[in-house]
């Protein structure tokens, strides 16, 4: 099953120094048939104007991951982090018992993020934070693992939860492929570009919903970066 989610259609607000669209329920966009996907809950896609930012705010027993698509993202937060994520880049915070934080755009542009949230395996653990550059031409052609909370992702950042980060960026005309474990469900998102999944079209910021389906053909239709999330 592969269901396409397209952008415009997605739920979302515009905050001034924020225009935001919402994969599934968060804030006051609320769908019942679009709760979570998974342990997947939130994926936001989130262009943040220049010097602005979301201020010192907390979480908790949440897995937040933010992709940086342009420009880049300031972190600060309660364990005395700091750290600038480019674009290409990613970063992960376990929330575990509590964890205050601002993801600031110090930059003279606007920056563009996924932000995207899955729940743990196990609450109240201690909070952690980290980051790590992956550049592109790492993933060109194929997908790599970006973040995983599954066996065998030594090199990407850990979560502790069941469920993997991938990205590519594929040329025009390229194939590749990810193949899925039974019982495991998909959401697909193309940072930029035109794709072709299995013989559906999704374009740039389109949102693709799939289960009960073993192997994914992806195409570029034209230039793309493809993140995808693997989860239970």
């Amino acid at each position: 099953m592969i269901e396409l989610r397209p952008y415009n259609e997605l739920g979302g607000a515009h905050h001034g120094w924020l225009d935001t669209r919402h994969h599934f329920s968060f804030a006051e966009y609320y769908d019942p048939n679009r709760m979570n996907w998974g342990n997947l809950r939130v994926w936001n896609d989130d262009t943040i104007a220049a010097h602005s930012g979301f201020p010192r705010h907390p979480h908790r027993d949440m897995e937040i991951i933010t992709y940086v698509r342009k420009g880049a993202i300031t972190h600060q937060d309660s364990l005395g982090n700091k750290g600038r994520t480019e674009a290409g880049d990613v970063q992960v915070m376990s929330a575990g018992t509590g964890i205050a934080h601002s993801e600031m755009n110090k930059e003279d542009v606007a920056t563009q993020i996924f932000q995207i949230w899955i729940m743990p395996n196990e609450v109240g653990l201690p909070p952690t934070w980290g980051t790590k550059p992956f550049p592109k031409g790492e993933r060109s052609g194929s997908f790599v693992t970006l973040a995983s909370g599954m066996p065998g992702d030594d090199e990407a950042l850990p979560i502790r939860t069941d469920a993997r980060m991938v990205a590519a960026t594929l040329e025009t005309d390229q194939v590749t492929e990810y193949h899925i474990a039974p019982g495991r469900k998909v959401y697909l998102v193309p940072a930029t570009g035109k794709i072709e999944v299995n013989g559906v079209v999704a374009s740039a910021g389109d949102g693709v919903a799939i289960r009960d389906e073993e192997l994914l053909n992806v195409k570029a239709l034209e230039d793309s970066e493809i993140v995808l999330v693997d989860v239970a």
